[in-house]
């Protein structure tokens, strides 16, 4: 199953394709590496900017910026969907699945942005084995020989697939080390006429979780906003590991470079949508002894749940605003989700002090959800070093 999606090779067939598939899209144009250009538009006006910033950036060249040769790519937007990577290794014959890893963050943020989890910490055991068996299906039908990456998107239980790349992800490297296998070097030998049979390969049984969270150059660049989205945007990344999805979650961040707080004030500004989710998390802070200050709208729903809050002026709204109670080392901690282009560059400069003054801020829903329980992980002092091997065999 996949996303509904259409080709445009003019600029108007672009507004006509992206009408009959219905706002949002994810329009990209036709050859792209690391989702470069690729952009979630919202609506026709976004649309048409769109292709104004698209021919921005190839001003100078021979050919229109969309055309017969130069198409874009535009598919239905899944939003709040949870997407998912899966590496798998096949001769052509027989399969193995070598690792089913659940992104952090929604679909739409870059597969090299996002943090994952392997095993997975939220799939049931039913979705689970039905992206095990269309993995099979794909690598057999599609005659991979070697190591083969698929991603998905899950929507209300429907998996949908977004790509299949018949080589070697950036996953593998990770997979390798938290299963315990060299699955590249497996998969040389069968690209070279090892049946994949010889290998004896069984279904890895994990006592521990592995997070992998991504590393961003932001601070190096003035000016830039560090908001995720489908383009690629991380240089790095690393691992935390742990008997739990908590400990190992923290790990990770720690391992980014993010000094997670376990005090202090929490700042929440999050889009309408996301409010609800978050009531659970924001509870668990306060009974955790934090503070907690947000935007005018997130706090009158807060305060109709009961948690109590104080409210903060947007910088728009007039001073003393939330960049002022940053600036002064009066917050430690934000949660700042934002969706349609205005909101996005009236919040940027809540994300650019975050960043500047080196205070862990997370823009998407999920990721804030789980760094809620990474601090009472680091509250509870679980925390231990031990060595890689120590988690495999």
């Amino acid at each position: 199953k996949q996303p509904e999606s259409g080709i445009a090779r003019s600029p108007n067939e672009a507004a006509a394709v992206a009408v009959k598939i219905g706002f949002p899209v994810l329009i990209r144009p036709s050859f792209v590496l690391g989702g470069r250009a690729m952009e979630i538009v919202a609506d026709a006006t976004e649309l048409d900017r769109y292709i104004q910033r698209l021919s921005a950036t190839l001003k100078g060249h021979s050919e229109l910026v969309v055309s017969e040769r130069r198409p874009l790519l535009i598919d239905r937007y899944l939003a709040d969907a949870v997407e998912v990577d899966v590496d798998c290794l096949s001769d052509g014959r027989d399969t193995f699945i070598a690792g089913i890893m659940e992104h952090i963050e929604e679909a739409g943020i870059h597969s090299g942005d996002s943090a994952c989890s392997l095993p997975a910490h939220s799939l049931d055991g039913s979705i689970v084995v039905r992206l095990e068996k269309q993995t099979r299906d794909l690598a057999l039908a599609l005659g991979v020989v070697g190591l083969m990456n698929v991603q998905y998107a899950i929507k209300d239980r429907q998996i949908y697939i977004l790509e299949v790349n018949p080589r070697a992800s950036r996953t593998v490297p990770f997979v390798a080390k938290v299963i315990g296998l060299p699955i590249a070097g497996i998969a040389s030998r069968v690209m070279a006429g090892a049946p994949l049979a010889s290998f004896g390969l069984k279904a890895p049984r994990l006592k521990h979780v592995a997070v992998k969270e991504a590393v961003f150059p932001f601070a190096r660049f003035p000016g830039v906003d560090p908001i995720l989205g489908p383009e690629m945007r991380s240089t790095g990344e690393v691992m935390g590991i742990d008997r739990n999805f908590a400990n190992a979650f923290a790990k990770s961040q720690l391992g980014s470079g993010t000094v997670l707080p376990t005090a202090g004030t929490v700042f929440v500004s999050v889009r309408d949508v996301d409010k609800d989710h978050l009531l659970g998390a924001i509870r668990d802070l306060v009974e955790m002894g934090f503070r907690i200050v947000a935007t005018r709208g997130t706090r009158r729903h807060f305060a109709a749940h009961g948690i109590p809050c104080e409210q903060v002026n947007k910088v728009l709204e007039g001073r003393p605003h939330i960049v002022d109670m940053m600036k002064n080392g009066e917050v430690h901690l934000v949660f700042n989700t934002t969706e349609g282009s205005k909101a996005l560059a009236d919040s940027k400069d809540i994300r650019r002090t975050a960043l500047l003054n080196h205070i862990p801020y997370y823009t998407t829903l999920a990721g804030a959800i789980a760094v809620v329980d990474a601090i009472r992980a680091l509250k509870a002092d679980t925390l231990q070093v031990a060595a890689l091997q120590s988690y495999q065999g």
